[in-house]
């Protein structure tokens, strides 16, 4: 069996978790996340803590295990603490601007991007040049991440770009005469 499906799941402090017919919902203080429950996989609990098991013993099985673990493991961390992607505009005159539920861009371009942020998420902009996706869906936050770094993405040789604040672009050497 997958060694993360063999991690327990345990709650925290006002979080609830329930299993009903085949669906998985677990809510916490920052809001609510639900989620289809593969066949092949069981969920029990013993005292609070939950537990991931396969049906069969199949290799495709134990990795599907291992894969509802994970994603209920970001649902539970999601309704309790959150998620956040921080974001970094490197460039002269690249700025970003939250306004209610657009998020204004200037990256270069003839023309402002405006990215109409999806329900669920919220864009702060603590600087100019700084934009915060936070949301309680993993997936969703780095999606929004990942679409707002593609509108301009670091380019390799003077690193200008919408880039992720642990990125580390490797710049290339300019061409030689």
């Amino acid at each position: 069996m997958s060694r993360v499906a063999k991690k327990p799941l345990s709650l925290p402090k006002g979080v609830e978790l329930t299993l009903d017919s085949g669906t998985v919902t677990v809510k916490g203080p920052k809001g609510s996340l639900s989620m289809a429950l593969h066949p092949e996989v069981e969920l029990k609990s013993e005292e609070g803590i939950w537990q991931v098991s396969n049906r069969s013993a199949r290799p495709a099985n134990v990795a599907i295990a291992g894969t509802v673990r994970a994603l209920l493991g970001n649902m539970v961390t999601g309704v309790s603490e959150g998620f956040q992607r921080k974001l970094e505009l490197v460039g002269v005159g690249y700025r970003a601007q939250a306004q209610g539920s657009t998020l204004n861009l200037t990256l270069g371009f003839s023309h402002p991007v405006a990215y109409p942020v999806p329900e669920g998420i919220t864009i702060e902009t603590p600087s100019q040049t700084e934009v915060l996706v936070k949301g309680i869906d993993k997936q969703r936050v780095g999606q929004v991440a990942a679409e707002i770094r593609a509108y301009r993405p670091p380019e390799p040789y003077k690193g200008k770009g919408v880039r992720y604040s642990d990125e580390r672009v490797v710049m290339k050497e300019a061409k030689k005469k």
